[in-house]
């Protein structure tokens, strides 16, 4: 069975920038849909057990829309949790600044790209910062759509821009959620490593494996 990874901080560790009770709602409630649901589906489907990352792959190959929604939307809500950190982190630096550096020009640019982006998606989705062949690149994706379908990139970071991430706290400021959320809880250490991954450096993310 697939399980709910627990939240990597505590449920107010995010502050005004998130609040505890929009982490109760869409960890909780929402995510854990998710993944009941995948549990449910990948069973049927004969996948059960395998990693989420091969369930979200042959999903869409088979074209199985239900078991794609929701192992892709288990798969990019973990992520995402992973993508941020208490207020008062590290900024970028090292490999991973200089990556944005060559892509973007400064940290500012690709705040203005990401934040563009995630405010402009139209509907529900996901706003990434991806690398690829040609360097770092920010792109968005629709409903469950992710990075694993899509050859030749890898993600570093992704923000939820389905209303649910962010209607509690900002209502219908989408653009002032992405803001906030790229100056204050945006992960660039996990976003680092994801980066030094990409180089064959190390391990990248991966859904915690199936318990029998």
């Amino acid at each position: 069975m697939y399980t709910l990874p627990d939240l990597p901080y505590g449920y107010d560790a995010l502050g005004a920038f998130m609040s505890a009770d929009t982490l109760r709602t869409h960890h909780d409630k929402h995510h854990k849909t998710y993944v009941d649901k995948t549990n449910d589906l990948a069973a049927k489907a004969g996948l059960a057990g395998k990693p989420l990352e091969d369930v979200v792959r042959e999903a869409h190959r088979s074209d199985d829309k239900k078991l794609f929604n929701n192992a892709a939307q288990a798969w990019n809500h973990a992520f995402f949790w992973e993508s941020m950190r208490p207020p008062g982190g590290a900024a970028p630096s090292g490999d991973l600044l200089r990556a944005i550096t060559d892509a973007f020009g400064d940290l500012a640019t690709l705040k203005t790209a990401f934040v563009e982006e995630g405010a402009n998606h139209f509907a529900s989705g996901w706003a990434w910062i991806v690398t690829g062949s040609d360097g770092l690149k920010v792109i968005s994706t629709h409903d469950a759509e992710d990075t694993l379908i899509k050859e030749g990139l890898f993600p570093l970071l992704v923000c939820d821009v389905w209303e649910h991430a962010y209607y509690l706290d900002y209502k219908n400021d989408r653009k002032g959620f992405v803001e906030r959320w790229f100056d204050n809880i945006a992960n660039w250490d996990f976003a680092a490593a994801q980066l030094a991954a990409a180089d064959s450096k190390g391990e990248g993310f991966r859904y915690p494996a199936p318990t029998a």
